[in-house]
């Protein structure tokens, strides 16, 4: 009888044995024999990407991406765990019915394990507590609007008052951070449909004040908070300092914001469109600063597709926004010599992901085996995407996924595997938090 399952030899940095799903031994020379070897000669093994941000919209607009193709595509590039986001699956996962939906959605067609996010929408602050219980990792909150009807953008009360419902479920708040007072008055303003028009209609201080009200909010109910896809330094040191005192706060940012400028988004259209947009070469390279400096928290993909037909027109603010980039978030990385940690161990540890983003004894064996040497350019056809569309198709990459292992399986063969992944438990429900006065306090996240 072999001693394990799986047995990942000659790879950097040591062997690693796999029994029963988990990672069962790491050394040098492993003396075990293995029902499955693989060799890893000349390979590196990493911990499987955790991408906490993705919008894989089914149930209801599967045709935008769907279950099984979205997991495929995140597998292909690495990516072992996903969290998907509450719209724009229709329903929005915003109450226990929604939660099921997809739930039913997903099972037995994803190809890699899956976590997801609760929606925080006017009116349904009555719902937190059922999706908490069902395993939500938290809530998203659309500061402006979202671009769909069924999921609404929170005033002022709702934010504050979800964040102090979060807190008391010990559950993070993420926070889409843009003004609707400004961005939507500047729109309503602008004098053409171009491209430029549509990224002065979000300027910078649009996002740096809905994360400055996102930040006083969260110290005022002790909420943690997540700040999705910053866009630049400014941002990224607006949440830096908050942490400095005492707020329990995160951001990410994505690769498009890191490796993409407002030029590019002139020269690709409509493939390029994202919200908050693009930003100047200058904001890049402070965000790139930033991120250097270790003041990002994770790096996610906001994965937010659509069908061609909604990509196409001369009206810039018509097109639909959003950049497919689940199956590129890990290449992308390795390619740019970004910090892996950013989008495995980190996302997992903010998330209470407990068994996953971890190349360690006892961890979940979700692997990804890659070869640093070499270079490719990326094409359409390597996409598995509904729509095989990206802003870096034709950008030269160093480095490629090999294989990539969910619990010990290879995620691409055989029958999907991938399963819903809950939060590990911090504490028992705290008291009602009130919203006046200073309540701040510890909070879930790290």
């Amino acid at each position: 009888m072999a001693d394990v399952d799986l047995l990942i030899r000659g790879g950097q940095p040591a062997d690693i044995a796999v029994e029963a799903g988990r990672i069962a031994a790491i050394g040098v020379e492993l003396e075990l024999s293995a029902s499955s070897i693989f060799d890893a000669h000349g390979l590196e093994v990493l911990a499987g990407a955790v991408d906490a941000h993705v919008h894989f919209n089914d149930p209801g607009r599967a045709d935008w991406e769907g279950w099984a193709s979205g997991t495929a595509a995140a597998a292909a590039g690495g990516t072992t765990c996903v969290i998907d986001m509450p719209l724009n699956a229709s329903p929005p996962t915003v109450d226990a019915a929604g939660f099921r939906r997809k739930l039913a959605a997903a099972s037995g067609v994803a190809r890699t394990d899956f976590a997801l996010w609760g929606g925080l929408v006017p009116g349904k602050l009555g719902d937190l507590a059922a999706l908490a219980e069902l395993g939500v990792v938290g809530f998203k909150a659309f500061m402006a609007p979202s671009g769909v009807d069924d999921f609404a953008a929170v005033d002022d009360l709702t934010l504050l008052e979800g964040m102090a419902e979060a807190a008391r479920l010990g559950l993070p708040v993420a926070v889409h951070a843009e003004s609707a007072a400004i961005t939507e008055a500047l729109a309503a303003r602008a004098k053409g449909h171009g491209w430029r028009d549509y990224a002065a209609s979000r300027p910078l201080v649009a996002e740096l004040e809905a994360i400055s009200r996102a930040l006083l909010f969260a110290q005022e109910t002790g909420c943690a908070l997540h700040v999705v896809h910053v866009s630049s330094g400014s941002g990224v040191r607006l949440v830096s300092g908050a942490r400095a005192r005492g707020v329990d706060v995160s951001c990410e940012t994505c690769p498009h914001y890191l490796l993409l400028d407002e030029q590019d988004l002139e020269r690709l259209g409509a493939v390029a469109k994202c919200a908050p947009p693009l930003r100047s070469r200058s904001d890049r390279d402070d965000l790139r600063s930033e991120l250097v400096a270790g003041a990002v928290d994770l790096l996610a993909s906001d994965h937010s597709p659509s069908p061609p037909e909604l990509k196409v027109g001369a009206d810039a603010f018509a097109v639909w926004g959003g950049i497919s980039g689940c199956q590129t978030l890990l290449p992308l990385a390795l390619s740019e010599g970004l910090p892996l940690h950013l989008l495995s161990a980190a996302p997992a540890r903010r998330f209470r992901l407990t068994d996953k983003g971890r190349l360690e004894v006892g961890a979940d064996a979700d692997l990804v085996i890659v070869e640093r040497g070499g270079r490719s350019e990326l094409r359409a056809e390597q996409l598995l995407y509904r729509h095989r569309r990206s802003p870096f198709v034709g950008r030269q990459l160093r480095g490629r996924v090999v294989e990539t292992f969910l619990r010990g399986w290879p995620a691409s063969a055989g029958a999907p595997r991938g399963a819903l992944v809950r939060p590990a438990p911090l504490r028992e429900p705290a008291p009602a938090a009130q919203t006046g006065g200073s309540k701040r306090r510890d909070a879930p996240g790290g």
